[in-house]
């Protein structure tokens, strides 16, 4: 008996994952069985297909993905930029406000500007 045949034997179940699997059967196709167990295909030696034939398919996927989007409608598309262009404008208030609300305080604290105290000789 080996080390790594004791710490088998005392696997808490160690019996029940090794029975699931036993009876599990293999869903692929024959294709994709031998291809994985040959490895990927390539389409030439240095695994790497022509230029064209990349950017093309690169243009078939992102044809792909935009048909799977859910384009908004008009009404959905006014209503959204509506709410954006009212937040942006409460924001943009909000942020002038504080500004000028800050600089009056500065003021105050420091008077209107540090070099006109200052008497020249």
């Amino acid at each position: 008996m080996k080390e790594g045949d004791v710490a088998e034997s005392k696997r808490p179940g160690g019996d029940a994952a090794d029975d699931d699997l036993d009876g599990a059967v293999d869903t692929r196709s024959d294709s994709e069985a031998k291809e994985s167990k040959s490895g990927p295909k390539k389409a030439k030696k240095d695994g790497r297909t022509n230029i064209f034939a990349r950017f093309a398919r690169f243009v078939r996927e992102i044809v792909a993905e935009l048909r799977k989007v859910i384009w908004p409608t008009r009404k959905e598309l006014v209503t959204y930029t509506s709410v954006v262009v009212v937040f942006v404008a409460v924001m943009t208030a909000i942020v002038a406000g504080l500004d000028v609300g800050f600089a009056r305080v500065m003021i105050l604290v420091f008077g209107s500007s540090a070099g006109a105290d200052v008497t020249p000789q």
